[in-house]
């Protein structure tokens, strides 16, 4: 349904907000989120560009969020890098429909709003706050320095 762009968007933020106040490199934030560094890297610059990430070279450098989880939205990160396209008019062109969207066209794009609602409602600090037995993107099995409680420090 999202784009692999969008997946690793949501994959980078997370773990940037879990990690927050701390910096990752984009070598580190690769790792954890298993995405290709060289597509990780094209994804960070769409989000820095939207303002969302911080990029700092050098020693001590890396990325951090410039927005604090509680008040970073889902749909924020989404629209940073491949915005929900909702539907306006017939996509297939029909001159009856216009702007009068067939059933099936209307459905889908209810289902788009519904969805974009969701997105504009939900912090990655809710998605941090999630309980169910695991740590978003985490492995704490196979990582000793995640801490299951939630703490990073």
């Amino acid at each position: 349904m999202f784009s692999q762009t969008v997946e690793y968007a949501l994959r980078a933020v997370t773990h940037l907000a879990y990690m927050q106040p701390k910096s990752c490199s984009t070598s580190q934030l690769a790792k954890k989120t298993q995405v290709p560094p060289a597509y990780l890297s094209k994804v960070l610059q769409a989000l820095v560009r939207a303002g969302i990430v911080h990029s700092q070279r050098g020693v001590g450098g890396g990325m951090t969020l410039l927005i604090k989880a509680d008040k970073l939205a889902i749909l924020d990160v989404v629209n940073a890098v491949d915005p929900l396209k909702r539907i306006h008019q017939c996509p297939l062109g029909l001159k009856g429909h216009g702007e009068n969207l067939c059933p099936l066209h209307r459905n889908v794009d209810d289902a788009i709003a519904v969805l974009e609602e969701k997105f504009r409602i939900t912090t990655l600090a809710d998605i941090l706050a999630e309980t169910g037995g695991s740590i978003p993107l985490c492995n704490s099995d196979s990582d000793p320095s995640i801490n299951v409680s939630g703490s990073n420090d």
